[in-house]
């Protein structure tokens, strides 16, 4: 796989990552197979995926075991990533439903260390804010991720779902090597500000959810069709009348795809690469086939006219939360 770098000043990485939130968390529970989320872990690894991807909070914690595991014996071919700030037992609704913010201080040193248990290895390559903490000033919480850095517990650290006043207080404190955001062909909000401020920055992106949680691959035309107790069966764009409403975005995506012999995942992956230069996407999935799939958009290269009829599709109908 073609390769770029996290950033201007970190480490090199396979332009596709992979996110491993779905293997233990939100998606899928029935589906879920230990054995099988380690040989795709693996897997990526040997066709050059080597962002992966983690967070305490999935599971809870039972993900980063799960991808510890895969990683031992393989933990240098990997740049490892994962996240603090999200805790168990929080008020429903907004971006995290059910769950709490933390980032007191106190709590990040905790945490780091915990992490490092659960993941078996004595450091992160990325270290990542995963939720700014409204009752804790984010100096506060920079500052104790900054002192993992210090520390060698952490080599860089990252922010997610933030705005760009919020990025340039972190950056006052430490530098800012990511930030993780939703990007998609139906999510382009940090196209306006935060992914220009990032480019300019030599900050990298890295976009979660960049398949629309796996609506823009064309799996899902009705809420019947999302697996038993899916998380995604309570967000307002997978139900029925969002659904069949936002077919119309599909439909391109697969006109498009039809036109290169490839899947709408690959079309909808190639769109996103094409947002920057450091953009490293990290599609989530549990199945051998569809991380090769997703591993083979980073050579998908995508026409003027494809990318003007996909940059012209409407706004998708429903909230993403």
């Amino acid at each position: 796989m073609r390769t770029t770098t996290l950033g201007t000043k970190g480490p090199e990485v396979g332009v596709v990552g992979l996110g491993c939130m779905g293997m233990t968390h939100a998606y899928d529970p029935a589906g879920r197979d230990e054995g099988a989320s380690v040989a795709v872990l693996r897997h990526a690894l040997d066709l050059g995926v080597t962002l992966i991807d983690t967070a305490d909070i999935y599971g809870p914690y039972t993900n980063e075991e799960l991808v510890g595991r895969a990683l031992a014996g393989h933990r240098e071919r990997a740049v490892l990533a994962t996240k603090v700030g999200l805790v168990p037992g929080g008020t429903p609704g907004g971006s995290a439903p059910g769950l709490g913010r933390d980032g007191r201080p106190e709590h990040v040193r905790r945490a780091v260390d915990e992490s490092l248990r659960r993941l078996g290895t004595d450091h992160v390559d990325l270290y990542q804010l995963h939720r700014v903490d409204p009752e804790v000033p984010i100096e506060e919480t920079w500052g104790a991720m900054a002192e993992a850095v210090a520390a060698g517990k952490a080599l860089r650290l990252g922010l997610s779902e933030v705005t760009v006043a919020e990025i340039r207080r972190a950056q006052a404190v430490h530098p800012v090597a990511s930030v993780q955001s939703e990007l998609s062909l139906w999510t382009r909000d940090p196209l306006a500000e935060v992914l220009p401020y990032c480019e300019e920055q030599g900050i990298a992106f890295l976009p979660f959810s960049p398949l629309g949680r796996g609506f823009l691959a064309g799996r899902f035309t009705s809420a019947a069709d999302l697996p038993g107790d899916d998380w995604r069966a309570t967000l307002p764009r997978f139900q029925d009348e969002a659904l069949r409403a936002n077919q119309a975005l599909v439909a391109k995506v697969k006109e498009v795809a039809g036109r290169h012999g490839a899947t709408p995942a690959q079309v909808a992956l190639a769109w996103v690469l094409g947002q920057g230069r450091f953009v490293v996407p990290i599609p989530g999935t549990k199945t051998p086939r569809y991380l090769e799939e997703n591993a083979a958009a980073a050579d998908l290269e995508l026409t003027a006219r494809d990318l003007a009829e996909l940059d012209g599709l409407p706004a998708p109908v429903g909230g993403r939360y």
